[in-house]
Parts: structure tokens; sequence; C-alpha cells
């Protein structure tokens, strides 16, 4: 699996890490588990402040250290460069993967050669074990579960890349992205608007070891996330159609607003509440099967419990929308993929 030979290996497994040895030490062990055979592993080290190398080393696997942090776009792109594997392998240092996760990607691309990257999804058993952590990532074990198929972007949680594609399109913008955030999901964007397939595969799987706050999932959903994303379909000049913003996610937050405005106006004029009453049953029903899940996998306390967090997640996407929207033109972006991409994609579509 890992020895010194100079031959292409099949994949290149890149680990960004800053800190966090401990979650490390367990993405590793996963690693090292693996059924499949003929890859690679390379732990990039954004300048932690941990111990970093002892770790990696007694797993046997490459090790690359750079000042930092920088952020996991740079750490990636600077590890794609030094490996040679026909696919890169991108793995969080906090998910551990199944024994079957590498084969499961070398086993798709193996189905399709036209395929250009594919990602996986969380699995059913998060590690945490608190109530806001089991919340969020079987959040997105579902959306990853209910979306299998081709997509529009991509995933560097759980993900795997022709290289060669990663490298023509100049790997993650680690300008834009200084720390985490959607820098696997604008360059997913632009490759499926380019004319290539991205594909999600549901049965490969990864477990999550993140512990989650309120805040921390508060500055992640808004600010990491939902405040990028709409600027980045602002950039790309489409609405995305896809895992957790397809069009009935839209309606949802659409009818929470309302629910709470004639809520609201109930202080003035009571009857208002009947509306509203009616638009937060409408609101269950169009998420329905969001509810039915969690009842069915951790109870029906555990549902009722998610389901205030779940208007939360409305009210915020709601908020990430209209700010990322007014920055988009207060900054003057302009519309479409960066010119290096713009010139690649015709290229390709030129062959």
């Amino acid at each position: 699996m890992q020895d010194g030979a100079a031959s292409q290996r099949a994949l290149s497994v890149i680990v960004p890490v800053y800190n966090s040895t401990a979650f490390l030490k367990q993405c590793l062990a996963a690693l090292a588990a693996s059924q499949y055979d003929d890859y690679e592993v390379l732990v990039v080290d954004d300048g932690s402040t941990e111990p970093i190398e002892p770790v990696v080393a007694d797993f046997g696997f490459k090790y690359m250290r750079i000042d930092g942090p920088g952020g996991p776009a740079r750490a990636r792109n600077r590890g794609a460069a030094q490996v040679n594997g026909r696919y890169l392998v991108f793995i969080d240092a906090d998910v551990c993967v199944h024994p079957d996760t590498l084969s499961g990607f070398a086993a798709v691309f193996a189905s399709d050669p036209q395929i250009a990257a594919v990602i996986g999804s969380y699995d059913e058993a998060p590690a945490d074990s608190n109530f806001l952590s089991q919340y969020k990532n079987l959040f997105h074990h579902y959306v990853h579960q209910s979306c299998e198929g081709q997509i529009q972007t991509f995933w560097s949680g759980c993900g795997a890349m022709r290289r060669d594609l990663f490298l023509a399109f100049g790997g993650f913008d680690e300008d834009r992205y200084r720390r985490p955030a959607i820098e696997d999901i604008e360059l997913g964007t632009w490759m499926s608007a380019a004319g290539h397939r991205i594909i999600l595969d549901k049965q490969i799987k990864g477990k999550h070891l993140k512990r989650w706050t309120l805040p921390g999932l508060l500055k992640t959903d808004i600010f990491d996330r939902g405040v990028p994303w709409t600027r980045l379909m602002l950039r790309a000049g489409a609405a995305a159609n896809t895992l957790n913003v397809k069009p009935v996610q839209r309606l949802s937050v659409i009818l929470v607003f309302l629910t709470i405005l004639l809520a609201l106006t109930a202080f003035w004029q009571p009857l208002t509440l009947i509306p509203a009453a009616a638009l937060g049953v409408a609101v269950t029903s169009l998420n329905f099967d969001f509810y039915r899940f969690f009842a069915a996998h951790s109870g029906v306390w555990f549902a009722l419990r998610v389901a205030p967090l779940h208007w939360l997640y409305f009210c915020y996407c709601g908020f990430s929308v209209a700010w990322g929207t007014l920055l988009h033109y207060l900054e003057g972006a302009p519309s479409g993929p960066p010119a290096a991409v713009r010139s690649l994609s015709s290229d390709l579509h030129a062959k």
C-alpha cells in the first residue's frame, strides 16, 4: 500500500490538517485499515502548533508541512502538486473512512472513465454523542443519502476527482477561501458548468468526528457556507438545484418567514394566527420525510427537538441569502467563472 516506489498509484489521498491531532490519529488509523491497496496518503500540515509529523510517521504515511495556517484549499492544492495518483481523494482530518471507502471510489471511476469526480456521504453513526452533533451530522447524512446520482457540486470532506482535471482547473480557489468554506462547492460548480460529470454515490461513506456547538454551527452555516454560496450562485448566474438547496428547501425558507411574520402580526390582528398555523403545517408537510428520518433513526423525542433547530436553519438560510446578495452587489463582482476557467472550458468543448 505505502512504499517508496515511484510508480503511479491509482489513488492519492490528501488529508489537510491544522492541529486536531486526536482526530487525525483516528482518521489515519481508518485509512490504514482500508481494504484497498493501490493508494498513497499525504498529510499536509498547514502550519500546526501541535506535533503532526510523529503522528503521521506512526502510520508510515507521507508528510508535508507548509507555512500557515492558510486554509485547507491551499493545503490541498499543495498536496495535489506532490502526488502522482490518477485520482485525488480528499479526506478531512476529522473524517474516518470505512474499510471499503477507497475501493468504492476506485470502482466508480473504473465503471466510467468519463466521470470527473465522485463524492460520498457521512454515515448514519456520527462519533460525537451530544444532541447538536448528532443532529448536524445526521442532517448531512440525510442530505447525502437523498441525492444519489449526478450533482452539480463537489465535497472535499470525502470526495475524489481526476487529478488531471483538478490541475487543469487550477485546484481550489485558495485566494478567495483562506479558511474552511465552499472552495469545494465552487470548483464543482465550474467543473459541472463546463460539462464534466460529478457523481454522488451514497454507498461510499465516512464517519464524521466533529463535535458541534451552536455558535460554531451558526458561524459555519452562515458565514462559511450560506453567504459565500449565495455569492457563488450569483456569480455563476444560476441557482443551485442540488443537495440542500433544492426548490423545496427554498420554498420552506419563504414559508417560514411568512409564518413568523403572520405570527408577529397576531399581536394586533389575532386572526392572522390561522394562516400562520396553516403555513406551519405546510412547512412540516414539505419536510415530513426529514422529520420521519430522525424519528426512525433516533426516536420521536429526538425528532421533536430537531424541529425548532430546523426552523432556525431556514431562518438563517434566509438571512444568508439576503446578506450574500447585498455583499455581491456592493462588491460588484463579475458574473461567470474566473477567466482561466472560462478559457479552459472553451478549450475542453473545442476538443
